[in-house]
This record gives structure tokens, sequence and C-alpha cells, in this order.
């Protein structure tokens, strides 16, 4: 088991398929088996992995040579699929959500706990590099207190069909839930947990079934607040997401739901301006114009800093290759707990329960508001 984990695929859709070959990448790794209600599907995504197909889910997990189970499909299933690999003794990965009710995550997770199982959400944002750098630019300090953040998705609902499942909230658990997990996550993540001030939704307009297609929450984090928008309404090529922290120095805006482009405006000490150069890769850095006094104020208190600087890296064209090292990334982690427990796992079973928790009393108050 230390030297090669065999992992059984519940849910053959399209994401399934993309992450099985990012899994394949990993040495060690065998794609054993997959199962799908639609057989075709389920019969393609084995072809191209070279695994087994399993006509029942119960088939895959009485199967002793499978040690993993990756469930990739709708979060209605996400609970009792996960529960019953559990039961089975398998490890789990599961896409997010961890399931519909947060004492159902709490459920899965003291389980796993208590089995020495490997239970965990697929909340991939914190293996990004640029998570990474912004957690290290947050926690030292560098642009000062917290003040205000944002995170706006301008999403398509062009592949979504009326009747998807997606729109419904028994089987999707509403966009708070199915969507905004990994930005709860990562939120929480740079600036502790948080406080949900309000939540609100709205219909998309002139649909006469009343479907929610946007969101909005606020959520207070270290005394700053955090607003964050969903909204699934608009062709693919106008699909973007922008993410912003405001500091008392300056601000840090992300591009794209997976961040892979980030620019930083500030006022920075020359040493700080290394440090970011050392960080960043092929970083671009322009100076701007600026009195000649290195001092100011704000907040009440006096900022002293060398340069007004605007620092640029990354590129939006990387997004698939991102996509493909997160995944890589998180199955490594995953992997490496299970050979040894008493590896430090960047995401583990809290984050699916902590995420979900935050999720669902988002959806919660905006229902209630509605």
């Amino acid at each position: 088991m230390n030297q090669q984990v065999r992992i059984g695929i519940c849910g053959a859709g399209e994401f399934a398929k993309f992450a099985a070959k990012c899994f394949l990448k990993v040495r060690g790794i065998t794609i054993f088996g997959v199962t799908d209600i639609n057989e075709t599907a389920a019969k393609t995504t084995a072809t191209e992995c070279n695994a087994k197909v399993f006509t029942t889910y119960e088939a895959m997990l009485n199967d002793k040579d499978i040690d993993l189970i990756y469930i990739a499909t709708p979060p209605f299933l996400h609970y009792e699929q996960s529960k019953a690999a559990l039961l089975a003794g398998k490890h789990v990965i599961c896409e997010k959500p961890a399931a519909l009710k947060t004492v159902e995550a709490e459920e899965l997770a003291d389980y796993a706990k208590q089995n020495n199982l490997l239970y965990v959400v697929n909340l991939m944002q914190r293996y990004n590099p640029l998570y990474g750098i912004v957690d290290k630019l947050v926690k030292e300090n560098m642009l000062g207190d917290f003040l205000h953040g944002f995170f706006e998705n301008y999403a398509s609902d062009e592949p979504l069909h009326e009747k998807h499942w997606f729109w419904n909230e028994e089987k999707s658990g509403g966009i708070f839930i199915e969507h905004g997990v990994h930005f709860f996550d990562m939120f929480s993540g740079w600036l502790g947990e948080g406080e949900l001030i309000n939540a609100v939704q709205l219909p998309k307009l002139n649909n006469p079934q009343k479907i929610i297609d946007r969101v909005q929450a606020t959520v207070n984090y270290k005394g700053g607040l955090v607003n964050l928008y969903h909204g699934f309404n608009q062709p693919k090529m106008l699909d973007r997401q922008e993410l912003r922290l405001q500091f008392e120095k300056g601000d840090i805006t992300l591009f794209e739901w997976i961040p892979v482009k980030i620019k930083i405006n500030a006022l920075l000490s020359n040493i700080q301006i290394d440090e970011l150069k050392n960080l960043l890769e092929n970083c671009s850095i322009i100076k701007n114009q600026h009195q000649s006094s290195k001092k100011c104020r704000g907040n009440f208190k006096e900022i002293v800093f060398d340069e007004f600087v605007t620092v640029e890296a990354g590129n939006i064209a990387d997004k698939n290759n991102r996509y493909e090292e997160l995944l890589i990334a998180m199955i490594t982690d995953q992997w490496a707990w299970i050979k040894d427990k008493n590896h430090n796992r960047v995401i583990d079973e809290n984050n699916a329960v902590a995420s979900l928790r935050m999720a669902e009393n988002a959806a919660m108050m905006a229902s209630n508001m509605s």
C-alpha cells in the first residue's frame, strides 16, 4: 500500500476523466475501476485509464484490490457514497461539497478519524502556489492589517440547461454549498474563522421557475468585511473571476476562480520588494510616481516606505496547467498521509466540515431573506 494506491472512481463525468489523467501522472497510482449509472461513460473512462468497469458501486466497494474511492458524482450523492466507502474500509477523496448538511460531513469526518481512514474533500485551492504566496504576505503582515476583501464570480450558465441538477437545491445544495465552499475555505485559511453577517439570493430574471442564479454573502474576518458574490448567468466567453484583499499599505488581487495571475499595489521597503521578487518568478515591477517624501499616514498610522509599486505575475493562459498541478499536488499530499499518519496535510476532513458549515449557514440565511 505504501508503494502504490489503487483508485476506484465513482462517477465518470468529464471532470472525473480529467482528474484521473492527473492522478495517473503520479508514480504508483493506478485507476483500478470505474462505475457510473451511465455505463457508456464508465466504459469510456475505464478504457482511457486501462481500468475495470464495475456495474454497481457496491461491487466496487466489495473489491479488496481497491484502496481508495474517488467520488465525482452530484452533491446529493456525496454523503451516502462516502459513508458506504468508509464503512467498506476504503479511503475517500470526494469532490466538493462533503454533503448537503454539515452534520453529515461531521459524521463522515468523525468516522474516518476513529478508523484511521483518509477522508477529504477536494478543496484544491490551498495547493495553488499563489494561495501560498498570499498566505505568506498575510501572515507576515507585509501590507499591514487586513481591512476589506471581495470575491466576484461572474460565471457561465451556458452548459447548464434548465433541468440540470445544479439548479435543484435538493441535489446541489444551491450555489453557496455547491460552489461557495472553495472560497469560504480560502478566506478562512488566510484570515481565520469568519462570522457570517448577511446572505442574499436572487432568481434569474424573467424566469417562471425562479431558478436562483445569484448569491452574495458578507463575512467578517479579523475585523474586516469580505463580500462574496457568485452569479451564473453569462456566456462561457465572458466567464471571469476576481478576488481582492485590501490592507493598510496596499492590496492584492487574484484573477480566475483558480487563480493564475496576481497583482499587488503597495507601499513597500526595498527589502520587501526584493522578497516579492524571490516569491514571484518572472514578475514585473512598476515603480509608481509619488512625492519625494517616504512617509505618509493611513488608518491613523504613520507609514514609512521606499517605493509605491505595482507588481504583477502569472498568465491567464496557464489555467489548465494550474488545474492539473493542483490535482497532482492534492493526491500526492493525501497519499503521503496514508503512508505516514504523522504527515501534516494541506487540507483534511476539517476543511470539508468548516467550509460546508459556513456555506450551509449562508444558504439558510439567504433563503430566509427571500
